[in-house]
């Protein structure tokens, strides 16, 4: 039974799920780093919100360790790199707390034209400054977001109906998309420059890092505002506050910071003009009920079903016509690995006919799953597959084309030493049944299942009975066979499929028979 760490508070939904789908779940929370490294190698998956620090030390220990499940959006807080070198896949929930994220961003926005905290501190000390806190209304004002994901989306939904003109910022937001948004996609810099308020809701990525830093802030509306509810670390700390001493920018708020807890001796807490929440941008029952209940569901689908949602170490998905192709690209890798004693240099994976139309980028990491398996020791899996391939010095070629002359539909791919270099194809016919149509050029038509001897000889007669005998005396029955070639006394090609393993000392007897030494042994299982 596969065991859960729940290493963070989740809610109980989110435990009920797990335990309800027969996995045994243990809840340790508060846990320093080495107490995670102690605890980890006992278990196969690890639930963490914000708090738990996933770090190489903690993943080396993680022996048995398959899925990481983060129960928010932001993976901040989890190694991605070193769990993908580990094999180990890192899920989170981008849709749980939207809602509540997008409403923590306008509730920020709201009280920082209005002024809200600052006249709510002042009427508990028992004053009543009613001129020096006068505000600014938000219609007709300009609002420029950054990142334009589910977030921020809903922000510009919310600020269009409060008659704000909004602009976006976002490199992967199409024009049309924007259009019905009704959002003005812009550079950054016209942003900065056009907007009375700016909301970051973007992730916080190597090329977002300090995306607002103190040339950006200077770029701004003088008296505009800013919104932070995506991630600490896309501001510059340090140039804000200086922009607020200074009166640059007439206010910000703030829910997420580069070090979480803040410091108490951070300059944004001296800072004036400026609004600071303790990241709860998520922190609603509603955001905490659905990110436990989406990750606990994830969980259990990957143990009962090996689906994999939302893995942010990922880069491939599969739709329901691309899995029989990539499960035939790992049999066409696993085959080839056996053909291929010598390392690999280079694979080249082909795809061919209708299935190019397709994101087929899946191929190629199923491929290498099929080709590496049998020559490390690590856990290999489609996360860490392309790492295992890098470090091994193998280059990747992925090629498409419409045409495919014999199948609708063809993968093929090509394994080169060096020295050598090994080729094979695979379809899967109408009611998904796979079958390898060619071996090194030479076409044959053959079910992978279970054992498969593949063997080259000058086409002679009396060469196929040769090797019956071979097999006869040693009692191997052969289950299928099939020749290939491709002109008459060539080089020719046999594949047969037999029912039982082959000893070395047999397939040396086969190699001795071929006249090229050219025997091998595929084991599909």
């Amino acid at each position: 039974m596969p065991k859960v760490l729940v290493a963070d508070a989740l809610s109980d939904v989110g435990i009920e799920i797990l335990r309800g789908a027969g996995l045994e779940v243990d809840v340790n929370t508060g846990r320093t780093e080495e107490e995670l490294a102690r605890l980890i190698g006992a278990y196969d998956a690890l639930v963490v919100r914000s708090a738990p620090k996933v770090t190489p030390r903690i993943l080396e220990a993680a022996h048995r360790l398959k899925v990481i499940g983060r129960a928010g959006v932001g993976v901040d807080n989890v190694d991605v790199a070193a769990a993908t070198r580990r094999g180990v896949i890192v899920m989170n929930t981008p849709m749980g707390n939207v809602i509540s994220a997008a409403e923590h961003a306008l509730a920020l926005l709201l009280a920082l034209a209005k002024n809200v905290p600052g006249a709510d501190a002042s009427m508990k000390a028992g004053r009543w400054d009613k001129k020096k806190f006068t505000g600014v209304e938000l219609a007709d004002k300009t609002l420029g977001i950054v990142g334009m994901g589910k977030v921020g989306q809903i922000v510009a939904k919310a600020a269009l109906g409060m008659s704000m003109k909004v602009l976006a910022f976002d490199p992967f937001l199409p024009e049309r998309r924007a259009r019905e948004l009704g959002v003005e996609p812009v550079a950054l810099d016209p942003l900065l420059e056009r907007a009375d308020f700016v909301t970051l809701h973007t992730p916080l990525t190597d090329q977002t890092r300090g995306l607002i830093n103190a040339a950006a802030l200077a770029r701004m509306k003088p008296g505009a505002r800013l919104v932070n509810c995506a991630r600490g670390g896309i501001v510059d700390e340090a140039a804000l506050a200086e922009a607020l001493r200074n009166g640059r920018l007439a206010g910000a708020a703030f829910d997420v910071f580069e070090a979480e807890p803040l410091p108490a001796d951070h300059p944004l807490r001296s800072a004036p003009n400026l609004i600071l929440t303790p990241h709860l941008g998520a922190s609603t029952e509603e955001a905490q009920a659905k990110v436990a209940e989406a990750i606990a569901r994830q969980i259990a689908a990957f143990f009962q079903e090996g689906k994999i949602q939302y893995a942010v170490n990922l880069s491939v998905t599969l739709t329901r016509e691309m899995e029989p192709f990539a499960e035939m690209s790992k049999t066409l890798g696993r085959l080839l690995a056996q053909l291929t004693p010598k390392p690999p240099q280079r694979l080249t994976c082909a795809a061919l006919g209708r299935l190019a139309a397709d994101d087929t980028r899946a191929l190629s990491v199923f491929a290498l799953q099929g080709l590496l398996a049998s020559c490390t020791d690590q856990p290999l899996n489609l996360v860490n597959a392309p790492v295992v391939a890098e470090q091994r010095g193998i280059a990747i070629t992925e090629q498409k084309s419409l045409d495919s002359r014999d199948y609708a539909s063809l993968v093929r791919l090509t394994v080169e030493t060096g020295e050598t270099s090994h080729t094979a194809a695979g379809t899967v016919f109408e009611g998904r049944e796979p079958r390898i149509v060619e071996i090194d050029g030479f076409t044959v038509d053959l079910k992978p299942e279970g054992f498969m001897l593949v063997l080259f000889y000058p086409d002679k007669p009396g060469m196929i009975g040769r090797f019956g005998t071979i097999l006869g005396d040693a009692a191997i029955n052969i289950a299928g066979m099939d020749v290939g070639r491709k002109e008459k006394r060539g080089r020719a090609c046999v594949a047969l499929s037999v029912d039982d393993p082959v000893p070395p000392a047999v397939l040396e007897k086969l190699r001795a028979c071929t006249d090229t030494g050219e025997a091998y042994v595929v084991d599909f299982r």
